[in-house]
């Protein structure tokens, strides 16, 4: 069974930074482009940024120099790290392998 578990959101002033973690199992991690999304209320899912399987990155444009992605392929783990978070960065935030398999979300957000 495979499981993407997201966390290390939660609330946090403009300008701060947060590092969400996406755990997974029951899948070959190395094998899988790995994705975020968020979706802000009322707002279609959109596109974050993703890593490749040889750690190649892209970003959104809304959010490139600020966020980072990474992985560990040893912990079948990828991160967010989100740096000059601005109150328009409030979101549920979803990892996914390959857009295929979903996390269920962690709320980010940014409020002063």
């Amino acid at each position: 069974q495979v499981q993407l578990v997201e966390s290390g959101g939660g609330l946090v002033q403009p300008g701060g930074s947060l590092r969400l973690s996406c755990a997974t199992s029951g899948l070959d991690f190395g094998n899988y482009v790995m994705m975020w999304y968020r979706q802000a209320p009322g707002n279609r899912r959109e596109w974050v940024g993703q890593i490749t399987t040889i750690g190649n990155t892209n970003y959104a444009a809304s959010v490139k120099g600020r966020f980072t992605i990474s992985r560990d392929n040893a912990k079948n783990t990828v991160y967010l790290q989100m740096d000059s978070l601005k109150p328009e960065d409030t979101a549920v935030y979803f990892c996914s392998a390959n857009a295929r398999y979903w996390g269920q979300g962690t709320q980010v957000t940014v409020s002063s």
